[in-house]
């Protein structure tokens, strides 16, 4: 007997919002039945791409179109009503980074999800870039040994004149690094923050941490807007451990890990013609090969929105550490 599909709603008509369409309406076990937006010529034109019907209203969706799931593309800023009414309407949903801006909201909404049993997945996709994937199986299988230490770097622009905070690089981009560092090398036990608005971006857009992890190991974390994404590794994650190095270039570009005592590494990078592996957007892809069979047989989600928590809690953390001038102490999630 056929598995009946996951009628599937997106909420939002942007960028991201047109990734998450496309990703629900290629899946075999799932059926894009609605897409909403805000602005009139943008979200008609999206909703006709995908030959489905589209709304401003969400409650309006809800009420006609009966979703089984929902997708939540808006920015983070302007999304903690619509995601607080599809948790409230009890449908199981997936929302993009960041959780939220504010700590209230983010602890209001996972704790309205969790009272209601309910599936709420955050989006972290670069835990399912390749190279990520395989660091993870790697350091899992033990073979960096004892853990040593850990850099995240991430240097881009970026014009979001829809945003608006003086923290914007920390919550709104790099909540990933926060969130994947502590998922390859383990809770962040401690952190300490420089920050600078020399950008002239009227934020705090280039910012260095250092941290401290539960293991023992240390970390150290460089992002900034005021930069060209167009450079070679922009994004570098490097974690070394007593036995080994793990070394990964631009996310979806390559991997690479080399034995301590050796003089050669093993390297991954997509073939010439793979450009689906190479490709970011893709990462959601292999994120939903986890996320709806997990939703399907009645399991929690593999990235729960608790982690979008727990990465907000940590950008919080930073901000005391450089408001303040000490080293914070973060409690385990």
């Amino acid at each position: 007997m056929e598995q009946k599909k996951l009628r599937v709603a997106v909420i939002g008509a942007g960028g991201w919002g047109y990734q998450h369409a496309r990703a629900f309406s290629g899946r075999s076990d799932t059926e894009l039945v609605a897409i909403a937006g805000r602005t009139q010529e943008r979200t008609a034109k999206r909703a006709a791409e995908f030959k489905v019907p589209y709304y401003f209203s969400v409650p309006e969706l809800l009420e006609k179109e009966k979703p089984d799931f929902v997708s939540l593309c808006l920015p983070a800023q302007h999304t903690f009503e619509t995601t607080m009414a599809v948790i409230e309407a009890g449908i199981p949903l997936l929302s993009e980074k960041p959780i939220a801006y504010k700590l209230e909201e983010a602890r209001a909404l996972v704790a309205k999800a969790e009272e209601k049993n309910l599936f709420y997945a955050i989006d972290f996709n670069q835990r399912y870039s390749i190279p990520c994937l395989k660091a993870k199986q790697a350091i899992d299988e033990g073979r960096l040994g004892r853990p040593v230490f850990a850099h995240w770097r991430f240097g881009h622009g970026w014009d979001t004149p829809y945003l608006d905070h003086p923290y914007l690089n920390l919550i709104e981009a790099q909540c990933h690094g926060l969130d994947l560092l502590e998922h390859l090398c383990g809770p962040i036990r401690s952190c300490m923050a420089e920050m600078t608005d020399n950008g002239g971006r009227n934020s705090f857009s280039s910012f260095t941490l250092s941290l401290r992890f539960q293991n023992e190991a240390v970390g150290s974390f460089l992002a900034t807007l005021d930069a060209n994404e167009h450079n070679r590794l922009s994004q570098l994650v490097e974690i070394g451990g007593t036995d080994g190095r793990i070394l990964i270039e631009d996310n979806v570009r390559s991997y690479s890990f080399q034995s301590t005592n050796s003089d050669m590494a093993e390297t991954w990078q997509a073939g010439f013609f793979e450009d689906d592996l190479r490709s970011f957007g893709r990462n959601l892809d292999r994120h939903l090969d986890a996320l709806i069979p997990a939703l399907l047989a009645g399991q929690k989600p593999p990235v729960p929105a608790r982690r979008g928590l727990r990465a907000l809690e940590l950008a919080y953390g930073a901000i005391r550490s450089f408001e303040t001038g000490q080293r914070i102490e973060m409690k385990a999630d």
